[in-house]
């Protein structure tokens, strides 16, 4: 396996720790995952910062899982990888990007942005 498809490898398996209910109840795990300087644009609407998410996922009542689609992943620099996918979680599914780094020979999450969407995209 190249490193490119190592770190992809390593940023898709932590991205969908960030989706398991199990990881989102534990402010330590989440914080772990989460760069000192991380900020999403919600699909809400809501800016949120890295504070703000640690507090709001830990204190959510639990969910229902959270389903991933279509996820793929770019790298776009030794120590940058994009993730774009798909979630869908009861009637809501959201476009969703990620913006994963590595400093200091570890991933986090710098950025992410998700957009509600009302249809489902085929190919056309």
């Amino acid at each position: 396996m190249s490193t490119a498809d190592a770190d992809l490898f390593a940023v898709r398996a932590l991205e969908l720790r960030l989706l398991d209910p199990a990881t989102r109840a534990d402010p330590a795990a989440i914080d772990a995952l989460l760069h000192a300087e991380f900020v999403e644009f919600g699909a809400s609407g809501t800016v949120w910062t890295r504070r703000a998410t640690i507090d709001e996922l830990s204190s959510a009542p639990p969910s229902g899982p959270i389903e991933f689609l279509d996820m793929e992943g770019r790298s776009i620099g030794d120590d940058a990888v994009l993730l774009t996918f798909r979630t869908r979680n009861g009637d809501r599914t959201a476009l969703r990007s990620s913006l994963w780094i590595r400093e200091d020979d570890r991933w986090q999450l710098l950025f992410h942005q998700g957009t509600l969407i009302g249809i489902t995209l085929t190919d056309q």
